[in-house]
């Protein structure tokens, strides 16, 4: 009988170095203590660990300048390279749900 062969495991990355590369913390120490204040949510789930593992589909939430920034990994990233190549790395989930509620637009005044 053949040996069951365990399916392989997707490709990851560490959540602190992920929150770096993609430019939302200005250092990797910054993201790490980010992530262990436990301010960061990946898939619904609070996390503590820096090194908790990422993968594409997952989606972050977390506080940023005053805040919530929900984002949805598009891509792990090589590289902290310039501001264009981290915007890839990531789908902004409350720039899509903006655009896409309608402008509200005042109501009629009555005639009187």
């Amino acid at each position: 009988m053949p040996e069951a062969v365990p399916p392989p495991t997707p490709p990851s990355i560490r959540l602190d170095k992920w929150l770096w590369q993609a430019r939302f913390c200005k250092s990797r120490a910054l993201a790490a203590r980010l992530v262990g204040d436990g301010a960061v949510r990946l898939n619904a789930q609070r996390v503590t660990k820096p090194a908790t593992p990422l993968r594409v589909g997952d989606g972050l939430s977390f506080a940023q300048g005053g805040r919530v920034r929900s984002v949805r990994v598009l891509a792990l990233g090589s590289r902290r390279g310039p501001a264009p190549e981290a915007r890839a790395l990531y789908d902004d989930l409350e720039a899509r749900a903006a655009s896409a509620t309608p402008a509200l637009e005042p109501a009629p005044k009555a005639d009187t």
